[in-house]
């Protein structure tokens, strides 16, 4: 499920960088929201199921702290890239990362939490 929603967020990506028309911008976005929905509830079940549950709680506060202090340093990125490279440039790295991503998932895998 991990990797459809990052398939999803490839598709919604390179769509958004190449669009010239409103459907497509709407397409691109709803690929985009398909990822948010695939990936945001299998992140919160990742965390309810590894978690003690004392300490559920607080892995949840660590995860949105974490989530949101990467959120904003990769929303300040890709305003630079935007400005410096514009639109096209920054949604094609959104894809370059998202395909990184896709190809790291196997080692999701090999390195578990449960193999630590």
């Amino acid at each position: 499920m991990l990797g459809i929603s990052l398939l999803f967020l490839l598709a919604g990506d390179l769509v958004l960088a190449y669009t010239a028309t409103i459907p497509f911008l709407i397409l691109g976005i709803v690929l985009w929201g398909l990822h948010m929905g695939f990936s945001q509830g299998i992140l919160a079940t990742l965390i309810a199921d590894t978690a003690p549950s004392h300490l559920r709680g607080t892995a949840f506060g660590v995860f949105s702290l974490t989530t949101g202090i990467l959120a904003l340093v990769g929303n300040l990125a890709a305003g630079a890239l935007w400005d410096q490279q514009g639109a096209q440039a920054t949604f094609l790295m959104g894809a370059l990362l998202s395909g990184a991503a896709i190809m790291g998932l196997p080692l999701l895998r090999k390195y578990s939490v449960k193999a630590l």
